[in-house]
């Protein structure tokens, strides 16, 4: 991997997780410092990075990371309804022991990383992500994995882009949600273990378009919020 490709690997990252948050402005020499390099190398990675939507380049001023818009997520999730519908009901007609025995031991790493958000919060608003994200994609590699379709895998994962991790915790950082996130792993383990790949298959993608509503209609909300407040 060149030095221009690995930078734009890393940035990518730090905005998918949050480091580099939607809104804020990117400047190529904070980046160069950053990561040790000169401006030349940061400035063909931000090409990159904004060729996958991720920022948009203003010259002389900088990159702004972006957000997606409603739209954009829906059709992501959409999309991933499908494909990670897919991946569940291949995971179960392939399952083994050991592709069994991962898919548990994700599931319980999820329920009690939510169960320690939940312990610790007060209301219903959940405050920490715990750990949330990273077990959040434990399970959902777990699958990945049991379906063992490569470009499957890497299709799914580019999709995964298109929404910050941080914003997909925002969305969902309610008691009742985090609750109802746990259910929904439960059952897709739950179909994949007994062997019904179109239960599998018809759980996978409800849980993911549940999660793809559930964005889009805080982002709008967000939206409108900051719209009424610059009124």
């Amino acid at each position: 991997m060149s030095t221009v490709d690995d930078l734009a690997t890393k940035i990518s990252a730090a905005i998918m997780t949050g480091e580099l948050p939607v809104g804020m402005w990117l400047r190529q020499e904070a980046l160069a410092e950053t990561f040790g390099v000169s401006r030349q190398p940061i400035r063909e990675a931000l090409r990159q990075v904004q060729a996958s939507g991720m920022v948009q380049v203003f010259p002389h001023r900088g990159a702004l990371v972006r957000g997606p818009s409603p739209r954009d997520i829906r059709e992501a999730y959409l999309v991933r309804s499908e494909l990670e519908g897919l991946a569940a009901e291949l995971a179960s007609a392939n399952r083994t022991p050991e592709s069994l025995e991962r898919l548990w031991r994700a599931e319980e790493a999820f329920r009690q990383t939510a169960a320690s958000a939940l312990e610790l919060t007060l209301g219903d608003d959940v405050r920490g992500d715990y750990g949330w994200g990273h077990a959040n994609d434990m399970f959902h590699y777990a699958v990945l994995d049991a379906a063992d379709v490569p470009v499957l895998r890497r299709t799914i994962e580019d999709l995964h882009r298109v929404v910050p991790r941080n914003l997909t915790w925002s969305a969902i950082r309610n008691r009742r949600l985090l609750e109802e996130n746990v259910r929904q792993h439960e059952a897709v383990r739950a179909a994949i273990e007994s062997g019904d790949a179109a239960a599998a298959r018809a759980t996978m993608a409800g849980h993911i378009k549940r999660s793809g509503d559930l964005i889009a209609e805080w982002f709008e909300k967000r939206q409108r919020e900051d719209g009424a407040g610059s009124a």
